[in-house]
């Protein structure tokens, strides 16, 4: 008698510790801190943080809408431009509405679905970028060290290819990441950021994510690795092609093609590299959180500034989409 309840007690301890186990493991929601603003700063935050985004979104239809309304600009350097510039609509929108949500409501509740699923859209966009940053560095090496078969090399086929192909790897990419870290088992809920992002995820989690790190580390890390060394090989061959100019005037405008690209990937790539492949004593929590605002909030608004300021082409093109909307309310 005692040796069966003895035996049904230990029956209740497992069945009461599988659910507390399975209530921890599916983890119905998350919450997001956000950053820890408290009085008047949050609302000043709020509104510096939604008029950065406005302007973002602004800024990257612009480069869209200009490019594609003007022949002048129908180069493949303006084409990779512009689809940088829709890739970065996307980005930038996955990330910063639930940052404004923080910063107005303090912490904020995400469903797990919502969370997995920007967790994978935030790290494809990334990850598309990255492939897309090198394809641009691709280009500028063809137009500068291979002039006379350039337009044969990036035909429109092509360009739409590469185009094409660095969305397919870079969401294909992304799925590991993303796989993994869903099918941790979580102990809480409270995300130490403003949004879901893999480090903070897997400090929720009720078992050693040491293994996952690791993945995660050769994942990101080759996919940046081997991209910015691509970059920098074809920009080597850039200079070296471009310092055997004759003229000085040739090489400053060679060089000013290549300035507008290689800012946008020291911002990217630099940000990318201390969140993800730094030591731990850099990536602490608030300074991870400071950086993602980088690369999620600040590359995307100074992209289409970056590529447009003082840049000839971009300005001679919005004159003639002016003179052209000028003319149609004149015959109208």
């Amino acid at each position: 008698m005692r040796a069966a309840e003895g035996r049904s007690q230990v029956s209740l301890c497992l069945f009461l510790g599988i659910m507390d186990y399975v209530n921890h493991t599916w983890t119905q929601e998350f919450i997001l801190s956000g950053f820890t603003t408290t009085g008047a700063l949050r609302p000043l935050a709020f509104l510096g943080v939604l008029c950065t985004y406005l302007l973002t979104l602004t800024g990257n239809l612009f480069i869209i809408i200009l490019v594609h309304a003007d022949s002048g600009l129908s180069t493949p350097m303006y084409f990779f431009i512009s689809v940088l510039s829709f890739l970065d609509l996307w980005y930038v929108s996955t990330t910063v509405p639930t940052l404004l949500q923080t910063l107005l409501h303090g912490c904020s509740q995400i469903s797990s679905v919502m969370c997995f699923f920007q967790l994978y859209v935030f790290h494809s966009l990334g990850m598309t970028e990255c492939y897309l940053l090198g394809v641009m560095a691709l280009d500028r090496y063809l137009a500068i060290c291979c002039p006379l078969r350039y337009h044969a090399l990036m035909s429109r086929q092509v360009q739409l290819w590469l185009a094409g192909v660095t969305w397919v790897i870079g969401f294909s990419a992304a799925l590991v990441p993303a796989s993994l870290t869903a099918t941790l088992p979580f102990c809480f809920k409270k995300v130490t950021h403003y949004f879901c992002d893999l480090a903070p995820l897997m400090q929720l989690s009720c078992v050693d994510t040491s293994w996952h790190s690791h993945i995660y580390i050769v994942v990101i890390g080759i996919i940046n690795t081997c991209n910015l060394i691509l970059i920098l090989g074809f920009y080597g061959a850039i200079l070296k092609a471009v310092l055997k100019l004759p003229s000085a005037a040739s090489r400053a405008k060679a060089f000013s093609t290549c300035s507008s690209h290689m800012t946008v990937v020291t911002l990217f790539f630099g940000s990318a590299f201390i969140v993800y492949v730094g030591p731990p004593e850099i990536r602490a929590e608030g300074r991870d959180k400071l950086i993602a605002l980088v690369y999620t909030l600040f590359t995307p608004f100074f992209n289409p500034i970056i590529y447009t300021l003082r840049n000839k082409e971009i300005k001679e093109a919005v004159g003639r989409v002016f003179q052209r909307i000028r003319t149609k309310w004149k015959r109208s």
